[in-house]
């Protein structure tokens, strides 16, 4: 994964604390734990995570296009996305899938 400045580059002067832990503890630290936990497996997590807290922002297209970047294929984010619906809410899922369609459109 590369160096995430988002942090920084949106909070860095109002919030320095904050934007650090985000660039370096999130994305750094606990992102790189690929021992543990592979990126592609944290891509699944953190995409489920995300939709079951009812996060349909800029956050979740984010970490769908990670997932992609991760090797996460259109039929898994799919069957993903379709397990989920009965667990998390279908409203939560049809925005998830909104985004995802444009992410795997090719």
């Amino acid at each position: 994964m590369n160096k995430v400045t988002a942090g920084r580059d949106v909070f860095g002067e109002f919030a320095p604390k904050f934007a650090e832990l985000n660039d370096d503890v999130l994305f750094g630290e606990v992102w790189s734990r690929e021992k543990e936990l592979s990126a592609r497996d944290r891509s699944l997590v953190t995409v489920t995570s995300l939709l079951a807290s009812g996060i349909l922002d800029s956050s979740l297209q984010f970490h769908l296009q990670t997932a992609k970047n991760n090797g996460i294929t259109k039929q898994e984010i799919v069957e993903v996305l379709t397990h989920v619906a009965f667990y998390v809410g279908w409203p939560k899922a049809w925005a998830a899938f909104r985004l995802a369609k444009e992410i795997w459109q090719d």
